[in-house]
């Protein structure tokens, strides 16, 4: 039995590993960067230890740094969890020498299929279909477009050594293909160190289905079946769900019998995620699917497969890495139900999923009960960083079907309520709630081919609805810091804090001017005996509130509801139905102070890489031309022009790194 357990991960995933691990009676250890000394994670575990800056290539990267604070701390074992170094052989390597075990796969099963073109020819060998297309090592551009060629347009270009979408793109036709594969180079050069690339015939309408997997070191391989993970943009994960909807019984049979087949061919050890695609454009069939790459990890849509099998994975990693046999054979395991992940992710979908930084001021997640898990690795009050991936939590239910499991998904969505950063909730509810979700007809095109309706190009004012929910917010906080002030004067009862409308033979009435997407609307307040009556641009309504933990509990025109408000400074957060609505009460004073400060610069939103700068000092711009193209939290941000005007400087080059902040160009006004 394990005594002691090192987690080299952070977030959500070490606080599940340290979850599990506890009620196996094991010591867990923690490791942290600067910017996670006050982390979960870190207060979660019976010990931590700083490994360094909060840089992942200076800290969680830093193989040294890991082991040596195994060493220090007497860990028995080293677990992962997923992303940094849970599929580098070079680790797995590093934990063998220092005699620990390390809760993963044996560094050869890693480097067969850490390059995808020699990993499909591997598994060509094993019998398992692989998508066709050209695998080899020729790399020559020429030669590229003509094997493009022979496997028919459109295809797709894809970095060997890539994930998560890095390297690879769609072509459509010979002409395009050059500058996407230069592009494909370019981008799996910087993200992986490797410019080498496949090409593979694209389907149209693909579904992403993955196989969970499981070996021992006695020869035992399970698979306890399939996710469909269709959902995705910018070819990275969405949505998770299992089973996959309409799998015939015979698919799901012969995909987990080559899955399984797959992980022995290269003596595979612990838990693994074997991804295949298939084409569904005549349905699901047992005859078209194809091997895309193993992921020799624990994934991070892992929980899935725990609810509908009710199993432990990660009791089971740990079981495996101890030499025990795995607890089930294949007839033995369950499928009960389905289930559905979502990710939680600081991100805008209105700008092009660019990732969201800064403090989460107020942070409420569904109860966990029956059918309803929540995977995360923050508290309110802690930072989004720059440094690693903007995702803070992982939305799990269950259901007895898939109608029920995609309910309760809603309604657990609505829950949500984050203010701070922006979110993607709404994004997620909106996919959950939308008919052709709903009825099961999902492939990865899904967000593209809806996103019109799944992320709206405009945003609105906000309605009669939040206005008078923010207003309410504004008249009970301002009612709190009366009675406050009240309270440490020589006289409370003074009615000079009163804050209900209260006037000598008179009826209290005050207006009240919100702005909301640029619109400016005034609200009338009328004090009345039970509350006030507010004059909405749709008709007045009688209202009452009380606001208490960032909760305010409302009754409108006899309607009664709660929504959660977070104020700061003169912005308003108005949490409903899983939406949150950014409303700002409007002061001349403060805009005007606020608007001296405008000068139309284009600075970096977030440290990152300049890939490309596309103007020059003395070119003239429009308002939303592309500007310069930023690499930063793993994606391509385009930055473009705020106003009209004429480049007076530019001062980065493609290539330079900046800090966020950076002024990357500025502007003169046309003469």
């Amino acid at each position: 039995m394990l005594e002691s357990l090192l987690i080299a991960n952070r977030g959500e995933i070490a606080c599940r590993v340290i979850r599990t691990a506890r009620a196996m009676g094991i010591r867990t250890i923690a490791v942290y960067s600067d910017a996670d000394a006050g982390a979960l994670h870190v207060e979660m575990a019976d010990e931590a230890v700083h490994i360094g800056p909060s840089a992942a290539a200076a800290s969680y990267l830093n193989i040294p740094a890991i082991i040596a604070a195994a060493r220090r701390t007497g860990a028995s074992a080293i677990h992962p969890g997923y992303g940094f170094l849970s599929e580098n052989p070079l680790f797995a390597e590093a934990c063998a020498s220092a005699g620990i075990i390390f809760v993963g796969p044996p560094a050869s099963a890693m480097r067969a299929m850490g390059a995808k073109d020699a990993a499909k020819r591997l598994m060509q060998d094993a019998k398992v279909p692989v998508v066709p297309g050209y695998h080899g090592d020729n790399q020559d551009a020429g030669f590229l477009a003509e094997q493009a060629k022979k496997i028919g347009f459109p295809v797709l270009i894809k970095a060997v050594a890539g994930g998560g979408g890095r390297g690879m793109r769609r072509v459509d036709s010979a002409a395009e293909f050059a500058g996407a594969l230069e592009s494909a180079m370019r981008e799996s050069r910087a993200a992986f160190g490797d410019d080498k690339v496949l090409v593979e015939r694209y389907m149209a309408k693909p579904r992403h289905i993955e196989i969970q997997v499981f070996a021992d070191s006695h020869g035992n391989a399970v698979h306890l079946y399939e996710r469909d993970c269709s959902i995705q943009r910018r070819h990275q994960k969405v949505i998770e769900e299992a089973p996959a909807p309409g799998m015939p019984r015979a698919m799901r049979e012969k995909m987990g019998a080559a899955a399984v087949q797959a992980a022995k061919a290269i003596g595979y050890l612990g838990a693994g995620t074997v991804e295949f695609i298939a084409d569904a454009s005549r349905g699901l069939r047992e005859d078209s699917f194809y091997f895309i790459e193993m992921n020799t990890r624990l994934q991070v849509e892992h929980p899935v497969t725990e609810m509908i099998t009710g199993l432990d994975l990660v009791e089971w990693q740990l079981r495996v890495a101890m030499g025990e046999t795995l607890p089930m054979v294949q007839s033995q395991i369950p499928l009960n139900g389905h289930a559905f992940e979502v990710r939680l992710y600081m991100e805008n979908p209105a700008t092009g999923f660019l990732p969201s930084t800064g403090k989460l001021r107020h942070l409420r997640l569904p109860a966990q009960r029956d059918g309803v898990r929540i995977d995360t690795g923050v508290r309110e009050g802690d930072e989004v960083s720059i440094f690693y991936d903007p995702m803070i939590a992982k939305l799990i239910v269950h259901g007895a079907d898939r109608t029920q499991a995609r309910l309760r998904l809603c309604a657990a969505l609505e829950a949500v309520q984050i203010a701070g950063p922006a979110g993607n909730v709404g994004f997620l509810r909106a996919i959950a709630g939308h008919p052709a979700f709903a009825s099961g007809d999902v492939d990865t095109g899904f967000i593209e081919r809806y996103q019109d309706i799944l992320i709206p190009r405009s945003e609105t004012a906000a309605d009669d609805h939040v206005l008078a929910l923010a207003c309410l917010a504004v008249l009970q906080t301002r009612a709190q810091q009366a009675c406050v002030t009240a309270a440490h004067s020589g006289d409370p009862y003074s009615p000079w804090f009163r804050t209900d409308g209260w006037r000598a033979n008179a009826t209290g009435r005050e207006t009240l001017r919100f702005v909301s997407n640029g619109a400016e609307t005034a609200i009338a307040v009328e004090y009345v005996a039970d509350g006030v009556r507010l004059r909405l641009p749709g008709g007045e309504v009688q209202a009452s509130a009380s606001l208490a933990n960032g909760s305010l509990t409302v009754e409108l025109d006899g309607r009664k509801f709660s929504a959660g408000i977070n104020i700061s400074g003169m912005c308003i957060t108005v949490m409903l139905a899983g939406h949150a609505h950014i409303v700002d009460l409007h002061d001349p004073v403060h805009e005007a102070e606020q608007d001296e400060g405008v000068t139309g610069d284009i600075v970096a939103p977030m440290p990152g890489k300049l890939i490309s700068v596309l103007v020059k000092a003395g070119d003239s711009v429009r308002k939303g031309d592309a500007l310069a193209v930023l690499e930063a939290m793993k994606m391509e941000n385009t930055l473009v022009a705020p106003v009209d005007g004429i480049v007076a400087e530019v001062n980065y080059a493609a290539g330079e790194q900046v800090e966020e902040g950076a002024v990357i160009v500025t502007f003169r006004q046309p003469e």
